[in-house]
């Protein structure tokens, strides 16, 4: 569990994905790229408090565990000897009312999952976490058994 850098979310507000166009600056990583909300680990926090902080502060969202479809472990992009957890989840589209964009990012943007993965800007690690969680759920917006979550 140290040995995580951060979580990322493939959040379903309704049918759609929320994903945020990064900041085109060339010190940061996949500057120009969509991605989904998430970021790096503070000094002490769990996966999952990585991923609440993180949601909060770019789109002012609370997440609760109960509307986690699937989460998965693996390595990072940035890091390949560190792990990254990635989480999809589903809230109610009442939520997209709730959204308070923060200070990262240029925009955001509500798009169906197969327009996610067919986006030419998308953080490349996040189209095979997409297709697995896709394969093992068996459709988009639906839970993953349990026995499949890492």
């Amino acid at each position: 569990m140290e040995n995580f850098i951060g979580s990322k979310v493939a959040l379903f507000l309704g049918a759609r994905l929320l994903v945020c166009l990064r900041d085109d600056f060339a010190h940061i990583p996949f500057p120009g790229e969509w991605d989904f909300p998430g970021g790096a680990r503070e000094a002490g926090e769990s996966p999952w408090q990585t991923l609440v902080r993180e949601v909060d502060e770019e789109f002012g969202l609370e997440m609760d565990r109960a509307e986690v479809l699937w989460q998965s472990v693996g390595p990072s992009a940035l890091d390949p000897d560190r792990l990254i957890w990635f989480y999809v989840a589903r809230m109610d589209e009442a939520a997209v009312g709730d959204v308070l964009f923060g200070d990262e990012g240029q925009a955001w943007a509500l798009m169906a999952p197969d327009a996610v993965l067919a986006l030419d800007k998308l953080v490349a690690h996040h189209r095979p976490r997409l297709e697995c969680y896709r394969a093992l759920s068996g459709g988009w917006g639906l839970p993953v058994p349990r026995d499949h979550w890492s």
